[in-house]
């Protein structure tokens, strides 16, 4: 059976990215065969971009291609890196420093209630600083893995993708779930694009 639309996917796979050193690649994220990366394909569940290069293949097949940035998740944005007032994270006029601390990953709410992932990159006594930029922006994402599974997605499955993010099991989406590539060695952290 071929990956086309409304099958569901397993796959395995390793996220790379370009490393610091010319020509070097840094390792993200992977999803094994024990821990395989589960989505719906074409419904919206991953990056258009991933999903074209899965089009077609086979459980067995390999895959080894790369998403250029400003087909992942665009360009690095400085304007999106923000000094917010120090209040806004406070509760009975103390910081939640179990939540609140350099490096965490804060969910936050847009000026359309729409929820949002920020990563705090410092604190002081008037100012916290996020970055609202997604942690792969401005990364070409270098992909390598095997498809385990393809099947047809039963109703159940695709009834349960009117509720958002489904397929994916990370507590830390941009949306309900998917860190993408806030957690190491994750096979749910989908950097494949997952939730985006």
């Amino acid at each position: 059976m071929k990956i086309t639309a409304n099958k569901s996917v397993s796959a395995e796979y390793e996220l790379y990215v370009d490393g610091e050193n010319d020509g070097e690649l840094e390792l993200m994220e992977k999803a094994t065969a024990q821990q395989p990366l589960s989505f719906i394909y074409g419904v919206g569940m991953m990056l258009p971009k991933f999903e074209e290069n899965l089009f077609g293949l086979e459980a067995g097949a390999s895959f080894d291609f790369t998403i250029d940035n400003v087909d992942a998740y665009g360009e690095y944005e400085d304007e999106n890196v923000l000094d917010l007032d120090r209040s806004i994270f406070e509760v009975n006029g103390k910081l939640d420093e179990e939540m609140v601390f350099e490096g965490n990953v804060v969910p936050l709410m847009d000026s359309e209630g729409h929820r949002i992932n920020a990563q705090i990159v410092s604190v002081n006594d008037t100012h916290v600083k996020v970055d609202l930029n997604h942690p792969l922006a401005g990364e070409n994402l270098h992909f390598k893995g095997k498809v385990l599974e393809v099947r047809e997605a039963t109703e159940k499955e695709l009834a349960s993708l009117q509720g958002g993010c489904a397929g994916c099991g990370d507590s830390g989406c941009g949306d309900g779930g998917c860190g993408c590539g806030d957690s190491e060695d994750s096979a749910s952290s989908c950097g494949c694009g997952g939730c985006h």
